[in-house]
């Protein structure tokens, strides 16, 4: 199928092209002329999707990665890294955000473009290897070199449309594909229509190996993706099952219309274009924040459950540092509040990143009656039973094959047992996120009527909040149209 009107909305104009290419040049030249007049053993180059001409329309980042000899000192690496980064961010006039990868990076604003500023040693191949991100240069040239020309509108549709279904991105808050992912399906399958359709039949752990390693079993992940420059490597070890998963039924659902002959060119067409605009979602089209939170309020109650928010201050960590560590913790609660007989139905979180976070618990199971039943060892060890009698006393009696006794419960709400966790006393009974631990202890819990009713979030930050909280209520959405 022709996808010219698709490919129309989301290819860079040649207007697009350059004016980035003159920002990107103008930056590589400076710092390479700095380097050679002060001296620094140091070469920029462009890698990523601006060098590979992979990048959708308005996502015109620009990666440059600053290459030393191998013989270069690491702490000389990340110093004069960050230092060329600074430098150009101020003669550009730049708003420069340290980030740390397998080492600090520089992240600027340029001319309303980011900018990218990552030191790497340059290696030939990834026997050299010494830090992660030492493979991207050889990814770029692995891409320039194998990437038809026809097969960049490809790669922009594959992109466009995993980023409307929300699975595009490998950092971890996504758990999704990666850029250079997306290009090495294109080169696998040729085609995005081809690698919709031949997606529709993925199993988990699932092969691709372009250059026939044959090193797939040293992995256990839903997608096996060899790194043609690093066989020991799975390019997709970021993929998360439940992105993969989603990534599946949205080929299945997107194939299903383009296969449909009863469908009119149009209609066909029409429907097409759906998978590639963001979700509108009818439900918060033109209604006032007051409307889509009444809504919201209401699918919550009439789920006849209860929910609680945990919600906290954020910590001045990156968000590659902060997501892992809020659903480590988050996972952890779960389980604990599972455990004590309670049940969680379902639970999330969600953070701006900079400011707020908070831990969704919708509950089945709130509150317990005042008694349980603690189960001791079985009858037939004599031993076993005698120390449990001394213990207990005249509490014990037997129950089927145990000894047992009627005991008050400790917690009689979900709410009584989370208060107990989060103290300093007691928080280590989770597992938390290292950086987070003090924050949570300053927590502030409440239902989920209170919590809106009381929305103490950044403006900017209440839509992607509220959304959250509709994808909660209703998964699946972006998968289909």
């Amino acid at each position: 199928m022709n996808y010219e009107f698709i490919l129309k909305d989301i290819r860079p104009s040649k207007e697009e092209i350059e004016t980035v290419s003159k920002t990107a040049h103008s930056i590589l030249d400076f710092l390479n002329k700095t380097c050679r007049e002060e001296n620094i053993p140091a070469e920029a180059m462009f890698v990523g999707s601006f060098s590979k001409k992979t990048w959708l329309s308005g996502k015109s980042d620009i990666d440059i990665f600053i290459h030393f000899p191998l013989d270069a000192d690491i702490d000389f690496l990340k110093e004069k890294g960050l230092y060329l980064g600074y430098k150009t961010s101020d003669y550009f006039n730049g708003t420069p955000s340290e980030h740390f990868a397998s080492h600090p990076y520089l992240t600027s604003e340029i001319d309303g473009i980011e900018v990218d500023f990552v030191p790497c040693y340059l290696i030939k191949d990834a026997s050299e290897l010494k830090s992660a991100v030492d493979r991207t240069i050889l990814h770029t040239q692995y891409i320039k070199s194998h990437l038809k020309e026809d097969q960049i509108d490809e790669v922009l549709l594959l992109k466009k449309f995993m980023d409307c279904v929300k699975t595009y991105g490998s950092e971890y808050k996504t758990g999704g594909f990666a850029g250079y992912l997306c290009e090495l399906l294109i080169l696998k399958y040729g085609t995005f229509e081809h690698a919709l359709n031949e997606a529709q039949y993925w199993k988990y752990g699932t092969v691709i190996d372009l250059e026939d390693y044959n090193t797939a079993n040293m992995f256990n992940d839903p997608l096996i993706t060899i790194d043609p420059t690093d066989m020991n490597r799975n390019v997709a070890a970021a993929l998360r099952t439940e992105k993969m998963v989603d990534f599946i039924l949205a080929s299945r659902n997107f194939m299903d219309i383009v296969k449909d002959d009863s469908l009119s060119p149009e209609e066909k067409e029409s429907k097409i274009k759906k998978f590639f605009n963001p979700l509108e979602k009818a439900h918060f089209k033109e209604r006032s924040e007051d409307e889509i939170k009444r809504e919201l309020l209401e699918d919550f109650k009439d789920r006849g459950t209860q929910t609680l928010v945990i919600s906290f201050d954020v910590p001045d960590i990156s968000a590659d540092s902060l997501h892992p560590q809020l659903n480590k913790t988050v996972e952890s609660l779960t389980e604990k509040i599972n455990n004590e007989e309670f049940s969680v139905f379902k639970s999330d979180y969600w953070s701006d990143e900079e400011n707020a976070a908070i831990f969704l618990l919708e509950l089945n199971v709130f509150r317990q009656s005042k008694y349980k039943i603690h189960e001791g060892p079985k009858v037939w060890p004599k031993k076993a039973c005698d120390n449990f009698k001394a213990k207990w006393e005249d509490a014990v009696y037997p129950k089927d094959e145990f000894l047992v006794l009627t005991k008050e419960r400790e917690f009689k709400t979900a709410v009584d047992y989370i208060k107990h966790i989060f103290t300093l006393e007691n928080i280590h009974t989770i597992k938390v996120g290292k950086n987070i631990t003090e924050n949570l202890c300053n927590y502030r819990l409440m239902e989920i009527d209170e919590f809106l009713n009381n929305l103490d979030i950044e403006e900017d930050s209440k839509s992607d909040l509220l959304n959250f909280l509709d994808d909660f209520l209703n998964p699946g959405q972006y998968i289909k149209r």
